[in-house]
């Protein structure tokens, strides 16, 4: 989120933030985060892989957050276990204060049954249809569509051209990056010959607290019942989650993920880039899928799993090395095969 800059802190003042210790001077002032190749002064930068460490006296940041002291290098440091963690908290002081409430402006279509909390801002273009709800300190930009009977908590951020269809319902501190689709009709049709009939979607989404969905992913409607992203889910940009699934709370999805309707995925579960599921299964807690990785059936959870079909991520690393020698391994296969050939021939002479 792009919002208000905070004024400059000193180290010692992030570090109390995150919860670190300072070594070097607690004083210096920091303006912002920086990338380490081009941190200068007023700056602080991170270093999450250890390679990176002997390079710390080449900074010009002011300040660089490190899991551990660096006793060799001068630089400042904000000394955190997790610097990954403590950049966030850090960006967070900086740039995650929301702007300030700037109220309904003029272009924006509200129903007059619709009601709104305080400090809310609705920006032109914006549609509230008929029994909407909005919370405290949400913020709709331009172009925001939500139909009638929408739910919206407190604090939200619906970023320009997202939508929520009828019904479905949001919690507090949802944010839905541009052209997220919340409700969308799920793929529903009966054979009838060589035709489809359309099964109505008549079941809503219901989306916990402090989700985030990126730009152009689609949360399916489920045809019957609920359509459930529970609290704390991250799910990237174009994201396909179909009807009636169920992903549990913490579960992260990378860009181009889908997911299969009916199928219930556990808390903490992690699907990397184009990674799939199909329909109807159970994915325990705690899963991993590598990228582009595909799960046909039930899998249990506490396990990391990669290839499609997806197996084990050690068995998938042994099978891959083995891809490459396919070709030769064939051709000795055949070679083998006539070996044995010719010598069940002689012994049938003999």
């Amino acid at each position: 989120m792009i919002a208000q800059v905070a004024p400059p802190a000193t180290l010692q003042g992030l570090a109390d933030l995150v919860g670190g210790d300072v070594f070097g001077d607690p004083e210096v002032l920091i303006e912002r985060v920086a990338p380490f190749e081009t941190a200068g002064k007023g700056e602080i930068t991170f270093v999450t892989q250890k390679k990176y460490l002997a390079d710390l006296d080449r900074t010009k940041a002011s300040a660089v957050i490190v899991p551990e002291r660096i006793s060799v290098a001068e630089c400042n440091q904000l000394i955190y276990s997790n610097p990954y963690l403590a950049f966030a908290r850090v960006q967070q002081y900086f740039h995650g204060k929301a702007p300030a409430a700037i109220g309904i402006q003029q272009g924006a279509t509200i129903d007059p049954t619709a009601q709104l909390g305080e400090d809310i801002s609705i920006y032109p273009g914006c549609y509230v249809g008929p029994g909407c709800t909005v919370g405290s300190g949400t913020i709709l930009y331009p172009n925001v569509v939500l139909y009638q009977g929408v739910s919206v908590g407190q604090d939200c951020l619906l970023h320009a051209g997202s939508m929520v269809r009828e019904h479905c319902r949001l919690g507090n501190r949802v944010v839905l990056q541009p052209g997220a689709i919340i409700g969308s009709d799920g793929f529903g049709f009966a054979p009838d010959g060589g035709k489809y009939e359309k099964i109505p979607q008549s079941g809503t989404v219901d989306i916990e607290d402090d989700v985030e969905i990126g730009a152009c992913s689609c949360i399916d409607r489920a045809a019957l019942g609920v359509t459930h992203i529970r609290r704390g889910c991250k799910i990237d940009n174009l994201v396909q989650v179909a009807h009636n699934v169920e992903v549990g709370e913490d579960t992260v999805m990378a860009a181009q993920v889908g997911i299969a309707g009916s199928t219930i995925i556990g808390r903490h579960c992690t699907f990397g880039g184009q990674a799939a599921a199909a329909g109807h299964i159970k994915i325990g807690e705690n899963v991993t899928v590598a990228g582009r990785g595909g799960i046909a059936s039930s899998v249990a959870g506490n396990q990391v799993l990669s290839g499609l079909p997806a197996m084990p991520h050690r068995e998938w690393l042994k099978a891959s090395m083995a891809f490459p020698r396919l070709p030769d391994m064939r051709r000795e296969l055949h070679q083998l095969k006539n070996l044995v050939h010719e010598l069940e021939q002689r012994l049938k002479e003999k």
